[in-house]
């Protein structure tokens, strides 16, 4: 058994090309039945404004599979703390046997939800951008435009939270670290209509962004709804859009912003949903015009935990690193 902490991961495993690659390989191997992937188990701790994901699946052919337990526990803030939180488990395919865990306190799953944004915009974005607006200035905020600068080029962002301070502090940071303008708005309709690019990253309940603030060319990554309370786009937006992708459809009718969008009935069975491992096979086009107004719902799938878990498993054993533990199951002879 190997032990590997969050700061010899965040020594060795980055948010860079290479891992977004290893993200799109993960949504083909979905599309190409080379997954194995059962529904997330989520308890609610509605109390403390908290809960707790497992997400796991197979790769088919690969020597290990990845269960993660994450946590999201978004009044953290309050006490200084960040809302997300988690460790990864590595089980053999072969045996069953635990193999590793990785104690990275959410950092993984921070990167492979940024990767998996960076895909969206890569095949559902425009080739040029100006403006990039962000609703939200969490962790995750800054994951994505940091992503999203990997895969489009801009020149300035938007930023509207909750927290006018917090909108100012992620502007200041943001700016020094990525070398680009960034404003904080007065609102997320003028981040919206403001924007070609709209990444949304809050554990909203009540929708943040009206169908009617929609524009040409515009496209929109939602990724924090995984939960059916969850909902941070109207659902009409999603109707209106000229190319709506997710995920994983079954997941994103159960927990993300396709959930409402069915259930209030402004979308069917019959509607043109296409899943992200479409457009990363290639079986289905992204963008096909710089008029069209696509919208990208992410939920976070096991997939990606297992992917880039083996990335990062395979990064620190070639540099001999984490705690290793005798685990040795004792055999008795009766």
């Amino acid at each position: 058994m190997i032990i590997f902490t969050e700061e010899e991961l965040r020594q060795h495993v980055h948010l860079n090309l290479e891992t977004i690659h290893t993200i799109e390989e993960a949504f083909t191997k979905l599309e190409n039945s080379e997954a194995v992937m059962p529904p997330i188990m989520r308890v609610d701790v509605h109390d403390q404004n908290g809960e707790i994901d497992v997400k796991t699946a197979y790769l088919k052919g690969r020597e290990m599979l990845v269960i993660k337990v994450s946590a999201g526990f978004f009044s953290n803030y309050q006490r200084g703390l960040p809302s997300g939180n988690g460790l990864m488990m590595l089980i053999s395919t072969e045996t069953g046997v635990p193999q590793a865990f990785l104690l990275d306190n959410g950092y993984l799953t921070d990167i492979r939800t940024a990767a998996a944004g960076a895909l969206a915009a890569k095949y559902l974005a425009k080739e040029n951008i100006r403006t990039v607006g962000v609703i939200g200035a969490g962790s995750q905020a800054r994951y994505q435009i940091r992503a999203l600068k990997l895969v489009r080029k801009f020149h300035k962002v938007l930023v509207y939270a909750r927290s006018i301070d917090q909108a100012k502090k992620y502007a200041e940071d943001m700016a020094e670290e990525l070398q680009v303008q960034v404003e904080a708005a007065e609102s997320a309709e003028a981040v919206v209509k403001k924007s070609d690019i709209v990444v949304t990253t809050t554990p909203a309940k009540e929708p943040l962004i009206k169908a009617d603030w929609l524009h040409p060319g515009l496209h929109i990554t939602a990724m924090g709804s995984d939960a059916e309370h969850k909902q941070e786009l109207d659902a009409e937006a999603l109707a209106r859009a000229d190319k709506l992708v997710c995920d994983t459809k079954p997941q994103c009718a159960r927990l993300g912003e396709l959930h409402h969008a069915f259930a209030k009935g402004v979308l069917t069975n019959g509607s043109a949903v296409f899943e992200l491992g479409q457009l990363t096979s290639k079986k289905q086009a992204g963008r096909e015009s710089d008029e069209e107004v696509t919208i990208c719902d992410l939920t976070g799938t096991g997939v990606q935990d297992t992917a880039i878990a083996l990335f990062a498993y395979r990064e620190m054993t070639q540099r001999n690193l984490g705690l290793k533990i005798n685990n040795s199951r004792l055999l008795l002879n009766n």
